[in-house]
């Protein structure tokens, strides 16, 4: 018998991005939440299950070369 796997609640974060991303570029990021805020800076809110789908989501963010300005976790699920 395997030992049972602690279960983790979903965790919602807000990732800011200096680029105003239009939403086409948004959905690269689906299903995530696109909104925008002068002067040119974009918020993307999601669920994120676990630390690997956390570490994927900043890997993109990295891979299309967009400005991180911040990481901020909302509210648990």
């Amino acid at each position: 018998m395997q030992p049972s796997m602690p279960y983790h609640r979903t965790q919602i974060y807000e990732f800011q991005i200096r680029e105003a991303l239009t939403d086409d570029e948004g959905a690269w990021f689906s299903p995530l939440t696109l909104t925008h805020t002068p002067p040119g800076v974009t918020h993307l809110r999601c669920q994120v299950r676990d630390q690997a789908e956390l570490h994927g989501i900043l890997l993109r963010i990295r891979n299309l070369n967009l400005t991180l300005l911040a990481v901020n976790p909302c509210q648990t699920e």
